[in-house]
């Protein structure tokens, strides 16, 4: 998958699978915008992006605040003057089980994950319907298809994001634009590295391929979609089996 003078921009991307996804793009060539609440992590990770060769540039950004994403945006058209690739992968956890669970956690789950990616994927389209061409790919998860315990906010933001991955998918096919979507299932990150032993095992047996997934597994798959010209308004599942 070749990528070069392609433009990408992943929001949620200073570490972890936002990371991974950026540094996936870099190595196939395409320039890359790291976006994140974090600044200075944002710049970190730019600067290890740009060693690949490419132009790539931090952007400080909570993807809920519509004028910081407007100014995003704005910058990405001034900067590099077309937008190819937006992954909208930010998202947060504010667990808990149904009725202890605080109004302000679900609505900073529901602003971040699902808000987020509407503002995002709006701003988007405005630069790849002039293009006539652009990919967006949206990082779901396993839990919008089967729900889980202490999870109704992230859950329920998350499964948000297939029914606008499918909207999207059909109002811009007409201008080139393809939006489809990667669910994870359990992948190796730092916050399933934290979790006991015996907890991973147990986690571990939900899974056919009994293994939990890389944060490279759900790279690959991101890039897949925005390599496709032909699929549009579909769901990757990247899960081990653990949904089929």
């Amino acid at each position: 998958m070749d990528f070069k003078g392609k433009v990408a921009f992943i929001t949620g991307s200073a570490r972890g699978i936002g990371k991974a996804i950026a540094d996936a793009f870099a190595k196939s060539g395409a320039d890359v915008v790291i976006g994140d609440v974090n600044l200075d992590q944002a710049k970190e990770a730019s600067a290890d992006i740009a060693k690949r060769g490419v132009k790539s540039s931090a952007l400080g950004l909570n993807v809920s605040n519509s004028g910081e994403v407007i100014k995003a945006f704005e910058h990405i058209a001034k900067e590099y003057g077309r937008l190819d690739i937006l992954v909208n992968n930010a998202g947060i956890t504010r667990d808990g089980l149904l009725l202890r669970m605080k109004e302000e956690d679900w609505d900073s789950v529901i602003e971040i994950n699902l808000k987020g990616v509407f503002l995002c994927s709006k701003e988007a389209v405005k630069l790849m319907s002039k293009q006539r061409y652009g990919r967006i790919v949206n990082i779901a998860s396993v839990v919008a298809f089967m729900g889980n315990p202490g999870q109704a906010n992230y859950s329920a933001s998350k499964a948000g994001i297939v029914g606008l991955t499918k909207t999207v998918a059909k109002e811009y096919a007409s201008r080139g634009i393809t939006a489809n979507a990667v669910a994870p299932g359990f992948i190796t990150t730092a916050m399933t590295d934290a979790l006991p032993e015996n907890v991973k095992e147990e986690m571990k047996k939900a899974i056919p391929m009994s293994r939990f997934g890389t944060i490279e597994d759900v790279a690959d798959a991101v890039l897949f979609l925005a390599s496709h010209p032909y699929i549009t308004g579909q769901v990757l599942h990247v899960n081990g089996g653990m949904y089929m």
